[in-house]
């Protein structure tokens, strides 16, 4: 959403979690969710975004857009520890097709910076896009309030704030701690400051964050997960082939679907059932328009 006119967005994103599909223009809404399962990364990327309306949707002209992905680890893609760099250029090209003035690609890593950027394949794709790929800059932190239920305030990188319109864009993966990461605990990865500590009560950071950032859009690359050794892998053996995106407004109810990719129901996910309590979306996915298509 646009940092700058951060109540008149949150108002209007309320409005549509109350709605739900509903008729523009005497046109049928978007669905809630599109799932679009194909062999090209890229293509089913541009897919899924198309069956909510296309990327004009989420984008205006003149925007500064910034693309969050997974780029927390020293791994090819292969290993399915980084967002899908193809899914990243996808998300690139589109943006800047509907008018964005610039694209910013940026993580704060786990394992050294330009060597994850590298390896994760992320770097080029966004460069060959035309997308800016920057470091995250300690000097570039700023301590603000979060107002969450449990994360009152931390250290964001003034990228995030400063961004008209922000586009989640990580991989689902198994996690340790919190049994799955899909997208709303990307948001980790805008943050500076002793990261660990939130640890103490992930899962209720991660809801606090995901009311925080509230991005236009969420993208979840599902084509080659993690199921073993979360989070950051190791081994082809430790992932598996689904060929999979999903998109939506809605970061719960992506994250939902998310989760039946590792047969796991959404409410055995304690930051999924505390986000729904808050507002901030629905996991019910019966009660959710699900567009799927193979391509």
């Amino acid at each position: 959403m646009n940092r700058r006119d951060f109540m008149k967005g949150a108002a209007v994103a309320g409005l549509y979690l109350k709605i739900g599909p509903a008729f523009v223009e005497g046109q049928a809404a978007a669905p809630d969710l599109a799932q679009v399962q194909g062999e090209d990364p890229a293509a089913i990327t541009r897919a899924a975004v198309a069956a909510l309306g296309g990327m004009k949707m989420f984008v205006s002209r003149g925007d500064k857009v910034i693309i969050k992905p997974n780029i927390g680890w020293d791994r090819v893609p292969e290993m399915a520890a980084c967002t899908n760099p193809e899914v990243v250029r996808a998300l690139v090209e589109m943006s800047l097709d509907a008018g964005a003035k610039d694209v910013v690609v940026m993580d704060n890593t786990t394992n050294q910076a330009k060597r994850c950027y590298i390896r994760s394949g992320i770097q080029d794709a966004a460069k060959q896009a035309g997308g800016k790929v920057l470091f995250t800059d300690e000097h570039r932190l700023k301590k603000v309030p979060l107002k969450g239920e449990w994360l009152k305030e931390w250290e964001v990188f003034q990228d995030f704030l400063e961004a008209d319109k922000l586009i989640n864009v990580p991989i689902a993966k198994v996690h340790s701690l919190c049994r799955l990461t899909l997208s709303m605990k990307n948001w980790l990865g805008a943050l500076g400051g002793a990261r660990n500590q939130l640890h103490q009560k992930l899962d209720q950071a991660i809801v606090d964050l995901q009311a925080f950032f509230k991005p236009s859009l969420t993208v979840l690359d599902a084509y080659r997960i993690l199921v073993r050794n979360g989070p950051q892998g190791g081994r082809p053996s430790d992932t598996q082939l689904k060929k999979t995106v999903v998109a939506g407004v809605d970061a719960v109810a992506v994250d939902a679907l998310g989760a039946s990719f590792f047969d796991i129901k959404p409410q055995e996910l304690l930051y999924l059932r505390l986000a729904q309590e808050r507002g901030l979306g629905k996991f019910e996915l019966e009660k959710l328009r699900i567009e799927k298509r193979t391509i």
